[in-house]
């Protein structure tokens, strides 16, 4: 007990980066002000309509990406086969569209059962094995990034049918048909998230697995829940992407790995689990996708956006892990 006596029911006051670092979406929410303010002034091209198309309608792939990490790094596990994932089912789609002639809508959805099926594969093998996550997806991003390569030969697709191209390219009342998938979905898995019993499920594991489990809640069906969530997101991603760019591309989802981590720290998702929200690292998403716009903007070589997004992912997690141990010092 210290000699300042406080009321019950009150706290010593945080210091401002104490509660800055308390209330990560306030703080997020915030960056991502400053930072649009600043780059509407730093390029007048930035606020142009056709720009902000092109960020909302980037933003909505690697934001679906994102919202199945969150979920997972919620969980305290991690998923680093979500790209891989994303860019098989977008070339296994191409191949039934147009190798196979399969109707487009069906073979949209047999593509998104098989994301589905590879994160719950994922999901299976952890809890079968007690493997540690990230060591398992490594794993998991080579099997299937390489029976990517093997089903394409490292060769686009090309003519993807027309009727599913309004899913990629459509864009009514001015936004991107990505986009407003990604809003719904977003919409959807901070309903699990925060209003059912799955989401407590979620964030009571992510803060004390063992503490979890001897209150009686199945922690292995949840992790390989999750696990299925983040592979279906991935999966429609991948295959939106497809309907955008008329072909099946084999590189698909090669940039969404660290971006939706970064993301999600910088939207105050905790890496050790427990903590954090799907709409803060939608917000975190967002920040990186303005980032990386101004430097297109600026003319700098896209090959930069690989090197800023590794330094986002490193300063990120390095303010989670600095500001968590300060507010362990104030506690």
């Amino acid at each position: 007990m210290s000699s300042t006596e406080v009321a019950p029911g009150t706290s010593v006051p945080l210091s401002l980066f104490g509660r800055l670092a308390a209330v990560p979406l306030t703080g997020v929410i915030t960056a991502l002000v400053v930072i649009f303010v600043m780059s509407c002034f730093l390029s007048e091209h930035f606020l142009t309509p056709y720009n902000l198309t092109i960020m909302a309608r980037t933003l909505a792939f690697v934001g679906l990406v994102t919202l199945g990490q969150a979920l997972l790094l919620i969980l305290g596990e991690l998923d680093l086969s979500l790209g891989a994932i994303a860019g098989l089912c977008g070339v296994v789609g191409g191949i039934l569209m147009v190798q196979f002639e399969w109707n487009p809508w069906v073979a949209f959805v047999a593509c998104l059962m098989l994301g589905t099926a590879c994160g719950l594969l994922n999901g299976l093998l952890l809890v079968g094995l007690r493997l540690h996550s990230l060591v398992l997806t490594i794993g998991m991003a080579g099997v299937y990034g390489g029976a990517n390569l093997v089903a394409t030969k490292g060769v686009a697709i090309t003519g993807i049918p027309s009727e599913i191209s309004f899913l990629g390219k459509g864009a009514p009342w001015g936004l991107p048909v990505p986009f407003l998938i990604m809003v719904g979905f977003l919409a959807i898995v901070s309903f699990l998230a925060f209003k059912t019993p799955f989401g407590r499920y979620v964030y009571a594991i992510g803060n004390n697995a063992a503490a979890a489990k001897m209150l009686g809640i199945r922690i292995d069906a949840i992790r390989v829940a999750v696990f299925a969530i983040a592979g279906f997101l991935s999966a429609l991603a991948g295959m939106l992407m497809v309907a955008r760019l008329g072909t099946a591309q084999p590189s698909i989802g090669e940039a969404w790995v660290l971006p939706p981590i970064a993301a999600s720290v910088i939207g105050g998702v905790a890496t050790t689990g427990g903590v954090g929200s799907p709409i803060g690292a939608i917000f975190g998403a967002a920040i990186i996708g303005i980032i990386e716009n101004i430097i297109v903007l600026f003319g700098v070589s896209p090959y930069w956006q690989s090197v800023v997004s590794g330094a986002i992912v490193v300063l990120a997690i390095s303010f989670d892990s600095i500001s968590r141990r300060y507010l362990r010092r104030e506690d």
